[in-house]
C-alpha cells in the first residue's frame, strides 16, 4: 500500500480518488460512505463523516492535490495549519485502510 507518504511528515503532494464501489447517503444531516461491492461491503467498513471530513471527501476527484485540500481546509473551517495537516493525514490514512480511495496516477 502507497500510505507510507502520508502519516507523519510525508509530502502532501499526491493526488487521490474515491474508490467506485463507495456510495454516499444523507441520514439526519449526517452523511455516511457505504462500501456496495466485494469484501468491502460489510456494516464494519460504514464510515460517518464530519463536516471536515465530508468537506476533504468531496475534494478527493483525482485531480487536487492533497496539500490544496490541506489550505483549503485552513481557509474555509477557520482552523489552523498544523490541525489541518494533522486532520487531512488521519482521515486519508483511514480511507486507505479501509480501501475507501486510492491514489491517481497523475
Amino acid at each position: 500500500m502507497e500510505a507510507e507518504n502520508i502519516p507523519g511528515n510525508g509530502k502532501l503532494d499526491r493526488v487521490f480518488i474515491r474508490n467506485q464501489d463507495i456510495v454516499s447517503r444523507r441520514i439526519a444531516g449526517e452523511l455516511f460512505l457505504v462500501p456496495v461491492k466485494g469484501k468491502l461491503a460489510d456494516m464494519e467498513s460504514i464510515f460517518t463523516l464530519t463536516s471536515v471530513a465530508e468537506y476533504i471527501w468531496d475534494r478527493l476527484d483525482g485531480e487536487k492535490r492533497l496539500d490544496d485540500i490541506r489550505n483549503e481546509i485552513v481557509a474555509r473551517f477557520d482552523v489552523g495549519l498544523e490541525q489541518a495537516d494533522a486532520d487531512l493525514r488521519e482521515f486519508i490514512a483511514e480511507l486507505l485502510a479501509a480501501g475507501l480511495i486510492h491514489p491517481e496516477k497523475v
